[in-house]
């Protein structure tokens, strides 16, 4: 029985896993394109949740046209972000930048408290059958679908990079940007997709774990536990953010485990990610894939 138990937590921590994966891509597709560590990033969540809430909730869509039209609004939000509160900030010290994400942060959860409170809202019932036998494990058919759409976006990821003239570009903004610009590479045009396709990415994040466990300004802290992720990873490595979520994600459900078969200490599930962080930084400064910078004096 507790085999089971331990079976059926590490599936749904890599599934999970995954989607920290994909949130950590997006904290690293805007560090690589203009080395901005972007803490807004879980509002971007609860902003993509809320947005999809409200057109399900208010306007009784379709899920997949909901799903569509909150897409586009993020696309259109992202890029409104980087072109009206960051450009202008291009050439300022990087803390100066960091300290306007923070304070977008507190902003955007501040007025999505505002606008919808703060109380848990379930998402509108999507799904009919809320779990699918899967290998003789009941596993919630959302879990499922965010395996499915993390892996498709992660795919789609690797293929934009490697063959579309927007995904060069930008991988030659994030290697030298006055080469990039040299070769007339629009580095403000990079940038403003950058933020666009990072809010695409947060948004459909933030819509899952809104229908798994309602909204809240909760969602918002998942900017804060993918962190560890985007670190372990390294900060500039794609590849290193996937893997830096698959690790958090069954640490996280290990340490569960553990928590409630052994230990009986209380919420490990939240902390152990940052003592794992800890401790791998201390073997790794740079994280599993960070390019290391090695100052000459």
């Amino acid at each position: 029985m507790e085999l089971d138990f331990l079976i059926q937590l590490l599936v749904n921590g890599f599934i999970i896993g995954l989607l920290y994966g994909v949130v950590a891509m997006a904290f690293v597709l805007i560090y690589k394109s203009s080395l901005v560590v972007n803490f807004a990033q879980g509002e971007f969540l609860l902003v993509g949740a809320w947005a999809c809430w409200w057109l399900l909730a208010k306007f009784s869509l379709p899920f997949y046209l909901a799903f569509i039209f909150t897409l586009i609004f993020m696309t259109i939000f992202g890029i409104l972000i980087q072109l009206i509160i960051l450009r202008p900030l291009i050439g300022e010290p990087i803390i100066s930048i960091i300290m306007v994400t923070i304070g977008l942060s507190i902003f955007f959860q501040a007025l999505m408290n505002w606008m919808f409170g703060v109380f848990v809202e379930p998402f509108p019932k999507i799904f009919t059958n809320e779990s699918i036998n899967l290998l003789g494990l009941q596993v919630q058919t959302i879990y499922v679908m965010s395996g499915l759409i993390s892996l498709f976006i992660m795919i789609s990821f690797a293929i934009f990079f490697k063959k579309s003239k927007l995904g060069l570009a930008m991988r030659a903004t994030a290697f030298d940007q006055q080469a990039a610009q040299s070769l007339g590479v629009s580095v403000k045009q990079v940038f403003s997709a950058a933020w666009g396709i990072s809010a695409i990415v947060s948004a459909v994040a933030g819509i899952v774990f809104g229908i798994v466990n309602g909204i809240s300004s909760g969602i918002a802290f998942m900017g804060i536990k993918v962190f560890p992720a985007v670190i372990l990873g390294g900060l500039d490595s794609v590849l290193g953010a996937i893997l830096g979520g698959l690790v958090i994600g069954l640490l996280e459900h290990l340490a569960h485990y553990l928590d409630v078969q052994y230990l009986n200490i209380g919420n490990m599930i939240r902390i152990a990610p940052f003592y794992a962080l800890l401790i791998i930084l201390m073997i790794k400064p740079y994280g599993f894939f960070g390019t290391k910078d090695i100052e000459r004096v």
